[in-house]
């Protein structure tokens, strides 16, 4: 960037933590000195009990202040929290109505049986309601992530899977999730959709901020943030970004001063 970012934001899994795990203590502080010096937003697939477990809770000696400047954005920005009087609270929430969560679970379970990618040995459910966003996960959100590069190193049978049932629900949004997940949520919400949210909901341009993501490739879920024109940082893991922060976080620090 050839300025400093107003905001930053991140996704989850491969990102700031290894999948469904939470974040190392290194990356733990780092975000809590970068909080101290810039707003900061995560964005990702999983629930928002899940940002609690990864992320929240293990921050440690953060204030409410820093937390106020903290945007979680779970289920791909389909729904928005922040820290204030002392809890999290909901800011807007986009819903899918009962129609829709029944018609997107069963064209995905359909389809995920046509194509052989419904598994027998998972850890945990397959598909989830989330709410906002219906998410099948082909071996279970618990699984461990060397089954799930296995499953799909490639990642075809996402891609696959996410076509087919696409066609099956064209008023709905089908697209790659995390590693052997495909997440459905309104038309039109993605991960563009939540950071134009959060663009008129702070006051901060998209050209102030700046993401950073493990899946900005054609075929990735933080691949709609690049093409929505977000400056980006592409990382394969979270010691990625941890480096990048170590670089990142005293330039900020600096520019406050």
């Amino acid at each position: 960037m050839t300025t400093l970012p107003r905001l930053v934001a991140f996704d989850l899994d491969d990102t700031l933590a290894a999948s469904k795990s939470p974040i190392d203590p290194r990356m733990a502080d780092l975000m809590v000195r970068l909080l101290g010096v810039v707003e900061v937003c995560v964005i990702s697939g999983g629930q928002i009990g899940q940002f609690h477990m990864q992320l929240i809770d293990n921050l440690i000696d953060v204030d409410d202040e820093a937390l106020a400047r903290l945007h979680l954005m779970p289920t791909c920005g389909t729904q928005y929290f922040l820290h204030q009087a002392g809890g999290w609270t909901q800011i807007y929430a986009e819903y899918l109505t009962d129609d829709q969560k029944a018609r997107a679970l069963a064209a995905v379970e359909t389809t995920a049986r046509e194509l052989g990618y419904w598994e027998s040995d998972t850890w945990g459910p397959i598909l989830e309601d989330r709410g906002s966003q219906i998410t099948f996960s082909a071996l279970g959100q618990a699984a461990p992530v060397a089954s799930k590069v296995a499953w799909d190193p490639t990642g075809s049978k996402k891609n696959a899977l996410r076509e087919a049932v696409q066609v099956l629900l064209p008023d709905l949004e089908v697209r790659s999730g995390g590693s052997t997940s495909v997440d459905i949520t309104r038309q039109g919400i993605d991960k563009a959709y939540g950071m134009k949210k959060l663009a008129q909901l702070t006051g901060v341009p998209l050209d102030d901020m700046l993401f950073v993501g493990d899946r900005l490739d054609e075929n990735g879920n933080d691949y709609p943030v690049l093409a929505l024109g977000v400056e980006c940082f592409a990382v394969e893991g979270w010691e990625d970004t941890a480096a990048f922060l170590e670089t990142l976080i005293p330039k900020l620090a600096a520019a406050s001063v």
